[in-house]
């Protein structure tokens, strides 16, 4: 089986290498980054670069694509090469399908076409969608278990030690002080 995580330039790190993390333990997988071209790409701290192994034309036919989010999403959503390789909610791919998102970007996910859920992870048919960073994890590891088992997931959970307990209760905009979701709100590009 062969997994495939495009990079593109302004990616968001965890968003990629959460994932990663978790599905390079399947058994008889093979979990790489793809990219236009081979090469670095630079994350959205411009601190971070990861090594693309392949091209997208080097791997037509992955069995499971994991997108990961970013400010650099935007600039793949019209005409990139990552959209021709993919073709993404964009398309229409999740037209009338459940999905989730970053919180802020739960009603461009609706104008997309799809239908929002403000979960951490949605399985609709063969699609998967996780919301913000960490939440990829999650459906990474809801993925393994999809695949090989509760077990093998459990394994996959405790091998990298993923028991979050965060030290406040402000990762959802129903938890979180109003001041601070106003504050994201209005720094948000998704901000009307």
């Amino acid at each position: 089986m062969l997994i495939a995580i495009p990079l593109f330039d302004r990616f968001t790190a965890l968003d990629a290498v959460g994932p990663f993390q978790v599905l390079v333990g399947l058994p008889d997988a093979r979990t790489i980054f793809v990219s236009e071209q081979p090469g670095d790409v630079t994350d959205e701290s411009r601190a971070l670069t990861l090594r693309a192994e392949a091209g997208y034309a080097d791997v037509p036919r992955p069995d499971i694509i994991v997108v990961p989010g970013g400010p650099g999403q935007a600039r793949q959503m019209d005409g990139s090469a990552l959209r021709d390789w993919l073709i993404l909610a964009g398309a229409g791919l999740l037209d009338g399908r459940q999905a989730t998102t970053n919180w802020l970007a739960m009603d461009e996910l609706a104008r997309l076409g799809a239908k929002p859920r403000h979960q951490r992870y949605v399985f609709d048919g063969k699609y998967a969608t996780a919301a913000g960073v960490s939440a990829g994890i999650d459906m990474a590891l809801a993925l393994a278990g999809r695949i090989g088992g509760d077990e093998l997931s459990q394994r996959l959970q405790l091998g990298i030690e993923y028991d979050p307990q965060p030290p406040h209760n402000a990762g959802s905009p129903t938890t979180a002080p109003p001041a601070i979701v106003a504050g994201l709100r209005a720094r948000s590009r998704f901000a009307r």
